[in-house]
């Protein structure tokens, strides 16, 4: 596994936002080197998704009907979620979270649509930004753990990342958390 310190995510370039009124949909796009076979247990499987997913769940999602319990890292309460679409491996759909996996010619185009309160849109692009950065290592076989939380928050990547996506989306970032020193 490579230590944390070595990975650097790139350039906020993988997110964009949907603004209907108040509601804010982030969505984010990655091309990913892997089938959509392979993507698709990464992201219904409970055992793949605790290495690069910023939830845990108690079961697979891969099902439609499905009724799983997810804890997002950092918060002490499960959330009950059921599984509203599920099409293998091309469409998940569950909460206010929407996966759309694409063959493309370099492997699966990973697309994820995620309903988050405006005042915290850029925290979640850095976040989930990161999460594919980890998703995509996790699959090459080069896996470097997790980065989610408040664990991320104090990533320097995530700092850059975070002050990069709100002068995108034209938001304030929040004042928290300041980075060590």
């Amino acid at each position: 596994m490579i230590d944390h310190e070595q990975y650097t995510p790139g350039s906020a370039n993988v997110a964009q936002v949907q603004k209907d009124g108040d509601k804010w949909t982030l969505v984010l796009v990655k091309e990913l080197r892997h089938s959509p076979e392979k993507v698709w247990l990464a992201i219904t499987d409970p055992a793949h998704q605790r290495e690069w997913a910023p939830f845990d769940a108690d079961g697979s999602m891969g099902t439609v009907g499905a009724t799983v319990k997810l804890t997002w890292v950092g918060t002490a309460q499960a959330t009950e979620t059921k599984v509203t679409h599920a099409n293998p491996p091309n469409l998940l759909e569950y909460g206010d979270i929407r996966w759309e996996l694409e063959a493309s010619g370099v492997g699966t185009r990973l697309t994820l649509w995620h309903s988050i309160d405006r005042r915290f849109i850029s925290w979640g692009a850095a976040g989930w930004h990161i999460c594919f950065d980890v998703l995509e290592r996790l699959l090459a076989g080069e896996p470097i753990g997790r980065i989610v939380g408040a664990e991320a928050m104090k990533f320097g990547g995530w700092q850059r990342l975070n002050a990069e996506y709100a002068k995108q989306f034209g938001v304030e970032t929040p004042g928290w958390p300041s980075r060590p020193t």
